[in-house]
């Protein structure tokens, strides 16, 4: 069923991401999938059982092209984001990137500036911000519990890191740059938000400690193996099979970061663990925060009472909380299309902020840099402060500015709604 107040929506890529568009199609219910282009046969054929009544081809232009089509999601890898969103926002149709906003700085400034010069809207999928047990922290943060956040410590266990970014073209630094920008940008760009500021300068050690020595790869051209993933397969990581025929991104890394108010951070990722989920560490000058568990079932604890040795009996313990649709990163996928949709029809601010975006992709490139300059110190550069004040503004002409949301500037939650 269909009615006419659906947003028709494009779809421009239909790979591990294709879950948005799944997402997003909700026929009778605000918006469908009306047309999608992929250069992959096989994922065309999956596109047209998955919507039966969309028109799939293998040119993303004549789906931009088309004037019934009213927004555009931008699911492509990595590296093309910049010339497919710039194409799309000139054509005036709003544009829903998947994060990272792109593998370079200068392509994001890009990004930015076109939707600035155009005036179309332009959104990211930084779904984390949507993400029950991130919205706990801040809430948190924001209520005073820990006092003023100083500094905060990040470790990713990325358990399917051999499945999911050793397999295909997240492998290759010509099309990620390296996994501080896939992978990493979800979490600087949350960290970004609970301590309030920007990264300036960093420093990062990493290294291809595991899937460099393993022999077994495909032959270039061979498409991944129908077993690719397997939940409770594929260990331990020298077990892997079919690797990608070129890995030159690291499966380990650590990047200490300075941010613009002074509040110092660390983030760790490894992409060999025998589990899966991230774990925040977040402490103010009257006490901290830690997550067990990062989903339904998972708790934040808070230490802000006194001093002591190790006490597992923390001062609160919050649970996370359950997600009302559990589908995709913990019920924060179909809220991150909430939003969108809700951005295209009435604009205004929203949680999720290409600034922020462009700002993780940014503190990415130069840890990237740093790790493989032997560790040295790089600064992060700044955005044009004008395009900054637009994003800040919810992509309002000067003069005029939306109240709704939360803004681009990841304002301390302790100053601002807490949403």
């Amino acid at each position: 069923m269909t009615t006419p107040s659906d947003l028709r929506l494009g779809v421009l890529g239909y790979g591990l991401r294709g879950t948005l568009a799944r997402t997003a199609h909700r026929p009778g219910a605000g918006s469908r999938v009306t047309a999608l282009a992929d250069h992959d046969a096989a994922a065309r054929t999956e596109g047209a059982l998955a919507f039966p009544d969309a028109r799939v081809t293998d040119d993303h232009r004549e789906v931009i092209a088309d004037p019934d089509i009213d927004a555009i999601l931008v699911l492509t890898p990595d590296h093309t984001h910049a010339d497919i969103a710039c194409e799309a926002l000139k054509a005036g149709k709003p544009v829903f990137v998947e994060k990272p906003l792109d593998i370079g700085i200068e392509r994001c400034d890009e990004i930015l500036r076109t939707a600035y010069e155009t005036g179309t809207r332009l959104y990211v999928g930084h779904n984390m911000r949507h993400m029950p047990v991130v919205r706990l922290m801040r809430d948190i943060i924001a209520r005073g519990e820990i006092g003023e956040v100083k500094t905060v410590w990040v470790r990713h266990f990325v358990g399917y890191g051999g499945d999911w970014y050793f397999k295909d073209w997240h492998a290759e630094r010509r099309y990620t740059t390296g996994l501080l920008l896939q992978k990493a940008a979800h979490d600087i760009d949350v960290l970004h938000w609970l301590a309030g500021g920007w990264t300036r300068r960093v420093q990062a050690l990493g290294d291809l400690m595991v899937y460099g020595d393993n022999p077994h790869r495909r032959a270039p051209g061979e498409p991944k193996a129908d077993d690719w993933y397997t939940a409770d397969g594929h260990w331990p990581p020298h077990t892997q099979r079919a690797l990608n025929p070129v890995i030159d991104v690291e499966d380990v890394s650590m990047v200490n970061m300075r941010l613009d108010n002074g509040v110092l951070a660390a983030y760790q990722q490894c992409h060999f663990t025998p589990d899966y989920w991230r774990n925040y560490t977040v402490i103010g000058d009257a006490g901290r925060l830690e997550n067990f568990g990062d989903g339904p079932g998972g708790v934040v604890k808070v230490w802000n009472s006194r001093r002591s040795t190790f006490r597992p009996d923390a001062d609160a313990t919050h649970p996370v909380p359950d997600a009302e649709d559990n589908a995709g990163h913990g019920g924060a996928d179909p809220l991150l299309i909430d939003e969108f949709l809700r951005f295209v029809r009435d604009g205004g601010r929203t949680d999720t902020s290409p600034v922020a975006a462009r700002m993780a992709v940014a503190a990415g490139v130069r840890a990237t840099e740093s790790l493989r300059d032997g560790g040295t110190p790089r600064e992060v550069p700044s955005l044009d402060p004008e395009l900054v004040a637009y994003f800040e503004r919810g992509q309002c002409p000067s003069g005029r500015a939306s109240r709704a949301g939360s803004g681009s500037r990841p304002a301390s939650p302790r100053t601002s709604s807490g949403r």
